[in-house]
């Protein structure tokens, strides 16, 4: 969850990968997947709003009709303090559905106030009826990747009339298990890579650049495999400065393998039993760093879940994979379909 410490730069490729801000020209063609084909993606919102909430403002946009024969998908972004950037590949179902994508506060386009008494995980989750309230949706099929599936996870939890199934894909469900995970996937670096990652968390680290480059050698494996869509670069390109680094480290924390923000001790693992399992899908790449083996296990705590893994695909689904995700989203939905009155 957290990036490293030696920079800011860092910070956003390591977790601002919900927003795709992260540059792959380190990335070791030996790691990296096939071009993925092109989408046919909506770069410009349909239609966009402020949605008040405690602590500021949310950032809205909405592709597709909202009062189609299909319910609509709202999917939350990672971070925390991501934006809504990276997820613009679920605009490719507009067509089909509505999307709703939102910016958390302190992230994206929403108000940025950079107050710690709003980083607190129940506030971020009210933030989703707020939405569908100022949107005047009735029900709804919610996702959400990474931290954003922490989210979608509480959300569920609540089991909320409005919820039509849910999609938890790569998610933080306890702080435990995601370090846990990631030392893991640490352990399995080459050797070089292991040591300096090591030193890089020593009171006298390396070089900033040594450090960037152990860093990358996971991000590559685990994080994300391919370039990205540019027509996304090019739009996150237009994103606004915001608080991102400052909810991210007030929440995780500067260092990559231990969280020493307000999400150190975060469990949701007694969550789990409270899903309607008939409704969730649990999702993780192949590679992801959420790792397959961990969410599959969360997945079988839930009595009539599914859990599936897509091929190629590290944590970054939507940048790495979405010809291969955005199917198993469609048929995910069509199966939970309510009829419209």
């Amino acid at each position: 969850m957290a990036a490293m410490q030696h920079s800011f730069a860092h910070f956003t490729r390591r977790h601002l990968i919900g927003s795709g801000l992260a540059a792959m020209a380190s990335v070791p063609l030996a790691h990296a997947a096939e071009p993925a084909p092109a989408l046919t993606l909506q770069i410009k919102p349909d239609r966009e709003l402020m949605v008040p909430v405690e602590g500021g403002r949310l950032y809205v946009r909405v592709n597709g009709d909202l009062d189609g024969p299909r319910l609509p998908l709202v999917y939350l972004h990672g971070g925390p303090g991501s934006g809504h950037a990276g997820l613009l590949a679920l605009t490719a179902l507009a067509q089909e559905r509505a999307i709703i994508l939102y910016d958390q506060l302190d992230s994206g386009r929403s108000d940025a106030p950079a107050d710690p008494r709003n980083w607190r995980v129940e506030r971020f989750v009210d933030e989703i009826d707020a939405v569908r309230r100022a949107l005047g949706v009735e029900r709804w099929h919610l996702g959400g990747g990474s931290w954003g599936g922490t989210l979608a996870l509480e959300y569920g939890a609540r089991r909320p009339a409005a919820l039509a199934s849910l999609i938890i894909q790569s998610p933080l469900v306890s702080t435990r298990s995601w370090i846990a995970d990631a030392n893991v996937l640490r352990s399995e670096l080459p050797g070089q890579w292991r040591a300096t990652l090591d030193a890089c968390e020593s009171p006298v680290p390396p070089s900033a650049e040594q450090c960037a480059a152990a860093d990358d050698a996971y991000l590559s494996r685990h994080v994300w495999r391919t370039p990205g869509d540019p027509r996304i670069a090019a739009y996150r390109a237009g994103m606004p400065p915001h608080a991102g680094e400052a909810v991210y480290n007030g929440m995780w924390g500067p260092v990559e393998f231990r969280a020493t923000g307000t999400l150190r001790d975060y469990n949701g693992e007694p969550l789990l039993t409270r899903l309607d399992g008939r409704r969730a899908l649990f999702v993780a790449g192949e590679y992801d760093e959420a790792r397959p083996a961990t969410v599959a296990a969360f997945a079988r705590r839930v009595p009539g879940a599914q859990f599936r893994t897509i091929r190629g695909a590290a944590h970054a689904i939507l940048r790495d994979a979405p010809a291969s995700y955005l199917p198993v989203i469609s048929a995910w939905c069509r199966r939970h379909e309510a009829a419209r009155a």
